[in-house]
């Protein structure tokens, strides 16, 4: 299984690519995990953003592969505790397909990505910032992993 994050949105502060960075190399190897910067669509004063989230939605889903299982983060989807997620994950394993996260723009996503998505994750029902999403899907998708492994990491 490889997984990756699909992010929209590719300048972040610097403090959201090391911690980031730091949780992505503890993941499994074997994942090979890649991170996909997609551009913001172009917004001015004068739109509601609709254009801008149709041309991300397209992009995003370009790069979305038939046999990729979807993973949209969205704070309308299902919230998981730490060891829900790990099962949940032992579960997308098991399954043998390849699994792909998405975060969308500052407006949400289109509704071709939200149609396209096998499951919907809420890291919270509060809005995030979008760096604070990176950092908090890489730690939880890291603390789900010592769970499976049985490290002791995670503590009840």
């Amino acid at each position: 299984m490889h997984v990756r994050l699909i992010a929209v949105g590719d300048k972040q502060p610097t403090w959201v690519d090391t911690a980031f960075a730091d949780y992505v190399a503890r993941l499994p190897h074997q994942w090979k995990f890649r991170l996909d910067r997609m551009a913001t669509g172009h917004r001015s004063k004068n739109s509601n953003g609709q254009a801008a989230i149709a041309a991300e939605g397209r992009k995003v889903l370009d790069s979305v592969r038939p046999s990729d299982f979807v993973i949209l983060l969205d704070e309308r989807g299902c919230g998981l505790s730490s060891r829900e997620l790990s099962e949940q994950l032992g579960e997308w394993q098991s399954a043998g397909r390849d699994l792909c996260f998405l975060i969308g723009g500052p407006d949400g996503v289109s509704a071709d990505c939200l149609s396209r998505a096998d499951f919907r994750w809420s890291l919270s029902r509060m809005t995030l910032p979008h760096g604070l999403a990176r950092v908090m899907f890489a730690e939880q998708l890291y603390r789900a992993c010592t769970l499976i492994q049985g490290h002791p990491y995670h503590r009840d």
